[in-house]
């Protein structure tokens, strides 16, 4: 048996998602996912946990989102 070795990969523990853009004008999919990430108007924040569930929903809106790792 070949073993690999074990990288392990250090992240933040919390996100800091602003919504950048309006969510005027996006599917219906998208302002629940928006709403669902915490954030009601354009230039609000939210301050998320850093996991796989956050990450996706991030990316599922990523064109209105600015975030940064805290």
């Amino acid at each position: 048996m070949i073993f690999k070795e074990a990288r392990i990969i250090t992240v933040a523990d919390k996100i800091k998602v602003t919504l950048s853009r309006s969510v005027i004008g996006s599917t219906k999919d998208q302002k629940e996912t928006v709403k669902a990430l915490g954030l009601k108007r354009r230039g609000r924040s939210a301050i998320l946990p850093d996991n796989a569930a956050t990450r996706g929903a991030i990316r599922k809106v990523s064109h209105l989102l600015s975030w940064e790792e805290q």
